[in-house]
């Protein structure tokens, strides 16, 4: 017995060895469990790992000042983008006249590709641009950008058939477009904290701004001096957005990394983020938005068509246009607001109304066969519209975390670009094979409704991966505290090894 008791005795100096290694794996795993929190959204403090951190505190953003110059640029930049992009239905009638033939059964699907594959890249080419926006900064991606956006659309200008089209205007024109336009978010960080989201509503209603303007200016130009022209003087916002690019000044410090290893991982990091993917309420949502996304351009680019058809060509058609482009910008305004006031992940049934409106008005269309109706279905649309896109960064920022946001857009930007890029072919397609609009408009209002639902599921997932983390903390806590009480571990060693006892 004296033996079996000399046997289990530990050898001097072991305990404290052991208490060492249970402390340094009590602290990893707090560690582990404290990242793992970050990365799926659970701490919404914006906690950041390494040195980063405290020199981010450290900076003082302006408020104000020349950072008033940059959101300008930014406003000129997203309404200069997106303006010409949702103008494409005025280009589109022209461009059947200018390149088509009547006896050509695939002529619509031919020519809505140029807008849909140009609307696509914008998108596709995000988390691309989010990584050349680290790496080079926001001055030079900006600049650049619209360079090679001015050169797509001034090559554009000259070509004498559509095929050329799908490359200059469809690829070069849009990436050109994209590489400006994610810049100009990002650099409102450098100067706003306080005032971002008043900023990034003013900055977002750019495109609203640009969309009621540039129809009938385009109109006007497209009647006067004809298509090649026109596009040559949608270059001049081209150059104009290179200036602005120039204002894109950075102040951030840029993060500083501790441990070698550390810094291996975070450069990973900013070209491929894979932690975004754990959050299984990103995931939904990554799926959910492109989901109700097909139908979502098609408006845009054959309603103008749709309307000379059921109307005549002398109806107003750019008034709906307009009434789209004011009715989004107020609804960016007031549904931003309104998202301030509810709850987390909740924010996403806003997004889910809007869905389900704008679907239930892309049916409503076909239905008008007065053209007082279609401005109540446009207006309706634009409102929910601007609130679909509004509430798009303060979503992410609820499910992924402010350390993941960026790329969190980035990639979900780019899963967009396939829906909005087959969406008006499609249609295009319905209407040469069917002699109508009708069936192509209550089609695509099918996704959003569809999509609308996914993302009912996000808030119930959102809860129970939330009680998930809080019971398996609890665990931990009262793990610790066991660990922690006098004469326990002993006690358990008795437990475990009873032939030990005397």
């Amino acid at each position: 017995m004296t033996e079996d008791k000399k046997m289990t005795e530990p050898e001097p100096g072991s305990v404290p060895e052991q208490a060492e290694e249970k402390a340094e794996e009590k602290q990893l795993n707090a560690v582990e469990e404290k990242e793992e929190k970050r990365e799926n959204g659970g701490d919404r403090n914006g906690e950041a790992a390494g040195s980063a951190r405290p020199a981010e505190d450290e900076f003082v953003h302006p408020e104000g000042g020349w950072g008033w110059v940059v959101m300008l640029a930014s406003m000129w930049c997203n309404g200069s983008v997106f303006g010409i992009q949702n103008a494409f239905g005025i280009l589109f009638v022209y461009l059947l006249q200018e390149f088509g033939s009547e006896d050509d059964p695939d002529l619509r699907f031919r020519t809505a590709w140029v807008g849909s594959l140009s609307m696509g890249v914008i998108f596709f080419c995000s988390p691309i641009v989010s990584v050349f926006t680290d790496l080079l900064g926001c001055r030079i991606t900006a600049v650049g950008g619209a360079a090679v956006g001015l050169v797509g659309l001034l090559a554009s200008s000259f070509v004498k058939s559509l095929g050329p089209l799908y490359f200059t205007y469809g690829v070069v024109f849009a990436c050109g477009c994209s590489f400006a336009y994610q810049p100009s978010l990002v650099i409102l960080g450098h100067y706003f904290k306080r005032r971002l989201g008043l900023v990034n509503g003013i900055v977002t209603a750019g495109s609203s701004v640009f969309t009621v303007s540039l129809p009938p200016l385009m109109s006007a130009l497209l009647k006067n001096i004809g298509l090649q022209n026109t596009l040559r003087v949608m270059c001049v916002f081209m150059f104009v957005l290179m200036l602005a690019g120039l204002t894109y000044k950075p102040l951030l410090p840029k993060p500083v990394s501790s441990g070698k290893s550390r810094g291996r991982c975070s450069a990973l990091r900013r070209v491929f983020n894979v932690q975004i993917w754990k959050s299984l309420g990103y995931r939904i949502w990554a799926f959910g938005i492109p989901a109700a996304l097909y139908g979502y351009f098609v408006p845009y680019v054959h309603l103008m068509k749709h309307v000379e058809e059921r109307f005549g060509t002398d109806a107003n058609k750019e008034v709906l246009l307009m009434c789209i482009g004011i009715t989004s910008g107020i609804g960016r305004l007031i549904f931003g607001r309104v998202a301030d006031y509810v709850p987390g992940v909740h924010k996403v049934f806003l997004q889910v109304a809007s869905f389900l409106v704008i679907g239930l008005m892309s049916m409503m269309i076909p239905l008008c066969n007065i053209f007082g109706g279609l401005i109540a279905v446009c207006l309706l649309m634009g409102l929910f519209d601007g609130c679909f896109i509004c509430i798009m960064a303060p979503i992410a920022f609820e499910l992924v975390g402010p350390q993941n946001v960026s790329q969190a857009i980035g990639f979900l930007l780019g899963m967009m670009s396939v829906p909005m890029t087959v969406g008006p072919p499609i249609a295009g397609f319905l209407r040469d094979y069917l002699g109508s609009y009708d069936v192509a408009f209550y089609l695509a209002g099918i996704p959003p409704i569809i999509g609308g639902a996914v993302l009912c599921l996000i808030p119930w997932v959102e809860q129970r991966e939330r009680r998930k983390r809080q019971q398996k903390e609890s665990d931990a806590d009262a793990n610790g505290m066991l660990e922690q009480m006098p004469g326990q571990q002993g006690d358990m060693t008795k437990a475990e090894n009873p032939e030990s006892v005397i």
